[in-house]
């Protein structure tokens, strides 16, 4: 067995940060002025409104890193199933944010505390835009989908990642950052990604494609 840090494991990194730059923000351009949905149901209504849970809903990130990092450290095989997934996972947000952009009505902050500042700071820099599915809700899914299968990692940190990942989740919501439909959506798009990749075969021609371009990379490294 290679060493996980070998190629092609961190082309999979960047191609995965490559789509998710171009998922998120590139979409935006083309989905400027279009018509958005707002999926908002009676239910969200009854989500109240928790500006201290932008801790969670930022503080995720730190999560995200450490268990993608952990994700990367499995069998070369597993790193590439779990990266595949989530490329093709955020391949089909893009075109859930082309076909059906979708919006909210966010609560205005009448408060001046800290959090209540930072959900200011939140809603000027992150618009009410490409919310179905849930990209938080998704990644952080995929956080518990990286380390459920590893023996190496304790029971106790797969419990945490479970309940960090719903946190995250709640958050989504409380934070009116997102509704019941975009976190369903999210988790069961992470999870569904995940298998179906392998039954589809595109993780084996995901697979051929990359260590292809690996190689290539490799002999022009070698010729300079």
């Amino acid at each position: 067995m290679k060493p996980i840090l070998q190629k092609p494991i961190p082309l999979y990194l960047a191609v995965s940060l490559i789509v998710n730059v171009l998922t998120y923000n590139g979409t935006r351009l083309i989905t400027h002025g279009m018509y958005h949905h707002d999926m908002t149901t009676p239910l969200d209504g009854w989500v109240p409104f928790v500006p201290w849970t932008i801790v969670i809903y930022l503080g995720c990130y730190l999560f995200w890193i450490v268990n993608y990092a952990l994700g990367c450290r499995q069998k070369t095989e597993e790193a590439e199933h779990f990266l595949c997934a989530e490329c093709f996972a955020k391949l089909i947000c893009c075109a859930c944010f082309l076909l059906l952009p979708t919006t909210n009505i966010r609560p205005e902050i009448a408060g001046s505390g800290i959090f209540d500042n930072a959900m200011c700071w939140l809603y000027r820099t992150d618009a009410a835009d490409n919310l179905f599915p849930s990209i938080h809700c998704l990644t952080s899914w995929f956080c518990v989908i990286a380390v459920r299968r590893q023996q190496s990692v304790p029971n106790w940190y797969k419990g945490l990642s479970v309940l960090m990942a719903l946190a995250v989740c709640v958050s989504t919501l409380t934070t009116r950052q997102h509704v019941f439909a975009d976190v369903f959506a999210g988790v069961l798009l992470a999870e569904v990604s995940y298998w179906l990749v392998q039954k589809t075969g595109f993780l084996a021609w995901y697979h051929s494609v990359l260590h292809r371009i690996s190689r290539k990379m490799e002999k022009k490294a070698v010729h300079e």
